[in-house]
């Protein structure tokens, strides 16, 4: 069987898919006064413990200038804050406020709660999360064990 027109589709779903959860978030994000670029780093930012500028643009697919812009929106709103990083003078870590937790979480909640992906069951959803990972040849979250309660130990 051509591959073709069934990764055609799977683009197109997932086009879709992103559409769905960019509009449902948009509502959200205009009455939070951020933009989707903004969110997307606040929702970056507490992936890695100690994440860079320098990181966090290569994350959000930009250049370091336009990464050092939208930082320094946030943290003027103080949502983020730079800090030493322990082992590179030069650098800083970025660190989420306890307000720019608040907000992630609060946006995190609203993208769960409208999340397309709630119309799958619990079994639904795990098989779905593992063919995303495969296709992205990405490992496993550690937490995975837990949220399946298998006990990988």
């Amino acid at each position: 069987m051509d591959a073709g027109p069934v990764d055609h589709r799977l683009i197109d779903y997932l086009f879709l898919l992103h559409d769905q959860v960019q509009g449902e978030l948009k509502v959200l994000l205009r009455d939070l006064e951020l933009t989707d670029a903004q969110a997307d780093a606040l929702w970056r930012l507490s992936g890695e413990p100690e994440m860079t500028a320098r990181r966090l643009a290569e994350k959000l697919h930009c250049d370091a200038s336009t990464a050092t812009s939208m930082i320094d929106r946030l943290e003027k709103h103080g949502l983020v804050r730079r800090v030493p990083h322990p082992t590179d003078r030069r650098a800083k870590i970025l660190q989420l406020t306890p307000q720019g937790c608040e907000l992630r979480e609060r946006v995190i909640r609203h993208a769960i709660e409208h999340s397309p992906f709630a119309r799958l069951d619990e079994d639904g959803r795990l098989r779905l999360l593992a063919l995303f990972q495969a296709a992205a040849h990405d490992d496993p979250p550690v937490i995975e064990a837990a949220e399946t309660g298998d006990d990988q130990s």
